[in-house]
């Protein structure tokens, strides 16, 4: 099972923000959202919005809403 992981993460690496879920096409709209919700100082402070897979629930952020 592929699950989608958008992370909104600040300069010092910590995950600001965190949503899971299986649905690509969902996934790719959030992280869209999340990139978009970023300012010009947040991006140049550092912050990044971050879409990555992993295979088992058990990779997800604890702190991570998580959506199937």
């Amino acid at each position: 099972m592929t699950i989608w992981v958008n992370e909104q993460i600040d300069p010092s690496g910590m995950i600001y923000a965190c949503i899971a879920c299986c649905n690509e096409s969902q996934a790719k709209d959030c992280h869209e959202s999340f990139q978009k919700n970023l300012t010009d100082t947040q991006k140049a402070s550092g912050w990044v919005a971050q879409l990555r897979t992993v295979d088992s629930w058990d990779e997800v952020p604890v702190n991570a809403l998580k959506l199937d």
